[in-house]
């Protein structure tokens, strides 16, 4: 999985993200962890794009070498951000749970209108591109 370097800033209920090697790529968000999860699904709408016009994707930038250059303004601060891209098949895997944890999931999946896998799909994508 990819992780993109973005740069973060702001304060009190105002904050963004913006990706160096993509621009024109942000997020925004009352906090900081709101402003990484919008980051994260802009930055996942961009390449899904790209992907989908046979755009080219440019190479990342390591983080180190955006700490380094004259990216980072003064109260900006560099993040990296995962994003997961759909590889638009799907694998069939054999998974555990504890008995009321499944109960749990499929009944908060049946809530929403989803199957268990697309409940289970989503929750794992929070988790890992916002980081909570």
């Amino acid at each position: 999985m990819p992780y993109f370097v973005g740069i973060i800033d702001g304060g009190g209920d105002a904050w963004g993200v913006r990706f160096p090697d993509l621009p024109g790529c942000v997020g925004a968000g009352a906090t900081p962890e709101a402003a990484i999860t919008d980051a994260a699904q802009s930055l996942r709408d961009v390449l899904d794009y790209k992907q989908r016009c046979a755009s080219p994707v440019p190479a990342l930038s390591d983080l180190s070498s955006v700490i380094a250059s004259e990216e980072i303004g003064e109260g900006e601060y560099a993040v990296l951000i995962p994003v997961m891209i759909d590889a638009g098949r799907t694998v069939r895997k054999n998974l555990t749970f504890d008995a009321g944890a499944l109960e749990a999931i499929e009944e908060a999946a049946k809530l929403r209108g989803l199957t268990c896998s697309a409940f289970l799909a989503s929750a794992a994508r929070e988790k890992i591109e916002g980081m909570r």
